[in-house]
């Protein structure tokens, strides 16, 4: 609305597209207005050119002033939300890729969800296409976790960094299953072992060993710690994946979109790489 306003949009018409026109869309026909029958979530602001809150209220009930969250009741998750990471004992061997030529290549570029098709002649070792750091080449695989298929797709990315060991994360849209990005197999198997260990969330792995993570055991998606633990546990783990050589900025945002199998040029779903210009599922050796 700050932006929209600061463009020239009147104040009426920034807030109505950006609450009433928004619920409405989304069909939630009792949100997105201050009126009777209406769901009492407001948001109360000083002036309509900065839009800073002062005041919020949900479900009429006062949860934050003056820039500070207040204390809020907790919602306990049910049983069935937890444990969602199926999937069996992982080891080196179920990231190998065999190949005997050039493959195709994710090539990520820093804030984009846009991805390059590129395609690279790997480092290769008894049959085995390897992950090459000095090339900015990595592994990355996306394993099925809500139906126990065992399904797992392995590929290639560039962009990441990496110099050593893996990172995982059950954020990955739209299924979000796992995805993991990494140089060492074995690294990449004690990241997802990791996961499933701790319910899903996402892990920075070395020398077989989690350095940070932020559990998210609630659907793999949510945390069910106050707010200021997961910043900090986002921080560590944001700051190991530096140590582990990652060079490109929100390395976990990034893979989150590896695996969104809608947006060009190239990405990775646990049935393989997809192209997603021709919407075909592609082989990994071009």
């Amino acid at each position: 609305m700050r932006k929209a306003v600061s463009l020239g949009c009147r104040p009426y018409w920034a807030i109505v597209m950006a609450t009433l026109f928004a619920a409405r869309y989304h069909r939630l026909y009792q949100h997105g207005a201050v009126a009777p029958g209406y769901v009492a979530d407001v948001v109360a602001v000083p002036d309509v050119e900065g839009f800073r809150p002062v005041r919020v209220w949900k479900r009429g009930r006062l949860v934050a002033a003056d820039g500070r969250v207040l204390d809020v009741p907790k919602v306990a998750a049910p049983d069935w939300m937890r444990g969602s990471v199926r999937v069996r004992r992982l080891s080196a061997k179920d990231f190998a890729v065999r190949a005997g030529g050039p493959v195709r290549v994710i090539g990520v570029e820093a804030g984009q969800i846009v991805t390059r098709s590129l395609v690279a002649e790997p480092s290769l070792r008894d049959g085995q296409a390897l992950a090459d750091p000095a090339r900015d080449l990595a592994k990355i695989a996306v394993v099925e976790r809500h139906r126990e298929t065992g399904r797992i797709g392995v590929g290639f990315v560039n962009g990441f960094g990496l110099e050593r060991g893996a990172l995982a994360s059950t954020h990955a849209h739209d299924a979000h299953n796992v995805v993991v990005v990494g140089v060492d197999d074995a690294d990449m198997a004690a990241a997802v072992n990791r996961l499933a260990e701790i319910g899903g969330g996402q892990v920075a792995v070395a020398d077989g060993r989690p350095l940070a993570e932020v559990p998210c055991p609630i659907g793999g998606l949510l945390s069910d710690r106050p707010a200021e633990e997961v910043a900090a546990a986002v921080t560590r783990t944001e700051a190991a994946s530096r140590v582990l050589g990652a060079k490109i900025p929100a390395p976990f945002m990034a893979m989150s979109f590896l695996a969104l199998s809608v947006v060009p040029e190239l990405k990775i779903t646990d049935r393989g790489l997809v192209d997603t210009v021709r919407f075909e599922v592609v082989p990994l050796e071009v």
